[in-house]
């Protein structure tokens, strides 16, 4: 039997455990689904998100026997509040065999939006959670030096009625605080993935969404995953929406919010500025989630921009220093955004736009943003690819 979940979060799926008896498939990789792939327990399915509802209406995923999804208690209308779980549920309930949902008294009511709630019509089997069941309460990562220096760069481009998604990590934690703590007025959020640090803007007044094209007043999401503070904000508060990621990852919807700013992490990116943000060599280590989506969006925004960050060094298992802006990818490695789609890269050494610009400029601008200590290096690998010029420089 084949189990599909779009993101494993705590506690450790049982049927995960059961490699005999089950598959165990995930649309988005966690750091559980990481821990479970060491193990042959997981495996990673590679999907445009916003394109998840769609897959399953229009009969392109696989057949889903039995649908579960944990939910609010019914209201007096007969509708189960989905929670901070919108993404593709709805969808894949309308196309399941069977129906069944888990009702969690402790889980937050999100407003919506569209398809947040699930009737009572269309549900086989009701499931009573435990009175102390509750949600997994992870409060963001703690931004270190270089996320600061990061978000330093980004707070630049960012201005009053901007529109804001943020992924999840320190860097983008780092952004929000800055913004919480900054004088910007108006700014806008819509986004995959509804973080602590949405809260931290929203009541810091920073973000009150009335500078947006679209759903002026409110926050657009389509899951959340944080600390219990986060989900305490999200309970029946109108200022955010739960919307399907049909909806949030559309890039055709994106594109309607002027200046939008998208800012999502990577692991590595080489010297052509192809964009691996899922894989170390053979290992799936993310998904691609939305990535492309917003990438993509934030582009064709006017007055948007996409930022594709990361930390310049990594240490490896041996303690060594190494970049993450490489000559090329290692094989297997996987491109996950095409050079072609890539607006701005940003390392603790500034940010640097690769739009419109050639690949021997390209590989100039990355190397000026590439740890001094690999910086020759790196133009030695560019003589070699044929992309460096006797012109270019690093300043």
């Amino acid at each position: 039997m084949q189990i599909y979940s779009a993101v494993t979060v705590p506690p450790v799926p049982e049927t995960a455990k059961v490699k005999d008896s089950f598959i165990y498939n995930d649309w988005q990789f966690s750091k559980i689904s990481r821990v479970l792939q060491s193990y042959g327990l997981c495996n990673y399915v590679p999907i445009l998100y916003h394109d998840a509802c769609r897959l399953y209406r229009d009969g392109i995923a696989p057949h889903r026997n039995v649908a579960i999804a944990q939910v609010c208690p019914m209201d007096k209308y007969g509708y189960f509040n989905l929670g901070p779980q919108n993404s593709e549920t709805l969808a894949n309930m309308e196309v399941a065999d069977t129906v069944i949902v888990e009702v969690n008294k402790n889980q937050p009511k999100c407003l919506g939006g569209a398809e947040e709630s699930v009737h009572i019509s269309m549900v086989d089997y009701i499931v009573e959670a435990p009175d102390d069941q509750m949600l997994p309460d992870l409060p963001g990562i703690k931004p270190n030096e270089v996320d600061w220096a990061i978000a330093k760069h980004i707070m630049e481009f960012i201005h009053d009625g901007c529109c804001i998604q943020l992924g999840i990590g320190g860097m983008p934690g780092a952004v929000g605080t800055a913004i919480a703590q900054s004088d910007l007025k108006k700014l806008g959020g819509h986004t995959e993935m509804f973080v602590d640090a949405y809260v931290d803007m929203m009541e810091a007044g920073r973000m009150n969404c009335m500078a947006k094209n679209i759903d002026r007043g409110r926050v657009a999401y389509t899951f959340a995953i944080g600390s219990q503070r986060m989900y305490d904000f999200l309970n029946e508060n109108p200022a955010c929406a739960s919307y399907p990621v049909t909806y949030t990852n559309e890039p055709r919807v994106i594109a309607q919010l002027d200046n939008f700013i998208s800012i999502v992490n990577t692991v590595e990116v080489d010297l052509f500025s192809q964009v691996n943000a899922e894989s170390s060599n053979t290992a799936q280590i993310s998904g691609n989630g939305g990535m492309w989506d917003f990438v993509l969006g934030a582009q064709w925004s006017k007055g948007g921009k996409s930022f594709i960050c990361l930390a310049s060094t990594y240490k490896d298992k041996e303690g060594n220093l190494r970049s993450r802006i490489v000559p090329t990818f290692a094989p297997a490695s996987i491109t996950t955004v095409p050079r072609q789609m890539v607006d701005y890269i940003v390392t603790e050494y500034g940010a640097v736009r690769m739009r419109a610009k050639p690949t021997w400029w390209r590989a100039e601008e990355l190397i000026k943003i590439a740890h001094p200590q690999f910086q020759d290096e790196l133009v030695k690998e560019a003589e070699k690819l044929g992309i460096w010029r006797k012109t270019n420089k690093i300043e």
